[in-house]
């Protein structure tokens, strides 16, 4: 018995020195090797930070690019999903209040052709990012309340389309904090 005891102990400490002192000190190395230092790529705007590159963030005024929706309202301190299963009446019901209000802003467009991520919050809650179809379709809103040329905008879209990692890894993806920075920087001004 005090054979399995002291094992116990042992195993005990060397998991907490491993899990506790060794694994922290790693991934705060390998983070001042991250973009950022460890500390977010930050993403600035005449000398001021305006949001981080891995965060998502709201955007509910039509001639901006619209994000994914957030079940934390992009609270980075409370990352999370909704945890409502697909058949929970309170999330179904938040759902089709976004599809409404995309059909509202974009006459015309169809419930079928409406990309998941503008309806459905990603599991952190944070997502920066939309899927190119999501981008496309809200190219024709925001022309229209930029006065802009929407081939003006595909292209801005294509600028800002990040391929997948190594041409393999997940899909092509659109970080609408990045667009929506370039439609003010640029082309975007309206008059």
């Amino acid at each position: 018995m005090k054979k399995y005891i002291l094992q116990s102990i042992r195993l005990t400490l060397v998991l907490m020195v491993l899990l506790c002192v060794i694994y922290p000190l790693a991934i705060v190395f390998a983070g001042k090797f991250s973009k950022g230092n460890g500390g977010g790529e930050k993403i600035t705007r005449y000398g001021k930070v305006v949001g981080y590159a891995l965060i998502g963030q709201s955007f509910t005024n039509p001639e901006y690019f619209w994000g994914r929706p957030s079940a934390v309202g992009y609270n980075a301190a409370g990352s999370a999903g909704s945890n409502k299963g697909p058949s929970n009446p309170d999330y179904l019901k938040d759902v089709e209040n976004r599809i409404d209000t995309l059909l509202k802003y974009h006459p015309g467009l169809n419930r079928a052709d409406i990309p998941a991520d503008l309806v459905t919050a990603s599991g952190s809650g944070l997502d920066p990012d939309i899927s190119v179809d999501a981008a496309n379709i809200q190219i024709k809103r925001v022309a229209a309340f930029r006065k802009m040329d929407e081939k003006q905008l595909r292209d801005l879209v294509k600028q800002n389309t990040q391929k997948p990692l190594f041409g393999l890894f997940g899909p092509a993806s659109v970080n609408v904090l990045r667009l929506n920075l370039e439609l003010e920087r640029g082309i975007g001004n309206r008059e």
